[in-house]
């Protein structure tokens, strides 16, 4: 199940968490549209969305040391954020698209900062039972179906330790 990927010498990775079942799997990448990639983190700039994410992290309460699990990470621009607020904490971000999640490594290389990246799905958190500390999403969920939702709640809610928090922005 799955593959490993480290990028140079340096603390990003990306996993592959999908059985065989899922390498198939449909999801709606970032804007809707594949070709659009290149275009998200412009896009992103110019709108503003930015100052979205550092009010996000400062409503998460994230502390040192926390593990916080990025779900529909994307190019890691949340993560990004979590880990300029927190330089301890410990951040996966989690997604279904290998191409935004390279993205996402390379730019975790630019900024020097230690990030584990998992192609995956939002009902199937990389994490234990009662494991993490916080599990964030900012424009990703809307992507989900209803039972997509649900199923993600249930699985966050697995992920969480006694007192965890559930961070959402989105539409």
């Amino acid at each position: 199940q799955g593959s490993t990927q480290v990028t140079e010498a340096t603390n990003v990775r990306i996993l592959d968490q999908r059985t065989p079942e899922e390498r198939g799997r449909p999801f709606l990448p970032g804007m809707g549209r594949t070709w659009l990639l290149p275009l998200y983190d412009i896009f992103t700039r110019l709108v503003g969305v930015r100052a979205l994410h550092e009010r996000a992290v400062e409503l998460t309460g994230i502390v040192p040391g926390q593990t916080v699990v990025d779900v529909g990470c994307g190019t890691g621009n949340l993560s990004f954020a979590v880990l300029a607020a927190h330089p301890d904490a410990r951040v996966t971000g989690l997604d279904p698209d290998q191409d935004a999640l390279r993205r996402a490594a390379r730019k975790a290389l630019r900024r020097g900062v230690s990030l584990t990246l998992v192609q995956g799905y939002a009902d199937r958190i990389p994490a234990e039972d009662a494991s993490l500390d916080h599990v964030i999403s900012s424009l990703a969920l809307h992507h989900l179906d209803d039972d997509g939702r649900v199923a993600f709640a249930h699985d966050a809610l697995r992920a969480l330790r006694p007192g965890g928090k559930v961070t959402i922005v989105d539409f």
